[in-house]
């Protein structure tokens, strides 16, 4: 019986290491390679106006340096350039993240207020989507780097 029960017991625990294993973490540096906003989805692509010009350049204009957003222990993250919050409130490039598989919110660091939410819409070892919680249109696509 004492055999079984040791058995058992090592299967368990061989599962339990099994499973915790497989159990992402977010904690790492992302890259943001592609993002859309509402302004994307409002442009009618039939119009002779030329908006749609001013917006891909104005794209192109955005600067070659990667947007890269690093989430690290104790639930701190620290971004490159404003890929979060566009707000002015937070001075700092670091600030606090808490991540719950299905939501990703990011804090202030001194009062720890919500600044931005988004809903995580994929999350794989290497590729992260998120949608902007209040505007779903907005999404933002990051493959993680080394």
């Amino acid at each position: 019986m004492n055999a079984r029960i040791a058995l058992f017991l090592m299967a368990l625990a061989l599962c339990l290491s099994y499973a915790t294993s497989q159990a992402q973490s977010i904690i790492g540096k992302w890259q943001l390679v592609k993002q859309t906003s509402c302004l994307d989805e409002n442009l009618d692509s039939n119009e002779e106006t030329g908006i749609e010009e001013v917006v891909d350049d104005m794209k192109s204009m955005s600067g070659a340096t990667p947007q890269v957003l690093q989430f690290k222990e104790k639930n701190v993250a620290e971004e490159s350039t404003r890929i979060v919050s566009k707000s002015k409130s937070y001075n700092s490039k670091s600030l606090l993240y808490k991540f719950s598989g299905d939501a990703l919110h990011f804090l202030d660091k001194k009062s720890r207020t919500i600044l931005e939410s988004f809903t995580v819409e994929k999350f794989e070892a290497d590729s992260l989507i998120i949608s902007n919680a209040s505007r779903a249109c907005e999404t933002k696509i990051f493959v993680r780097i080394k």
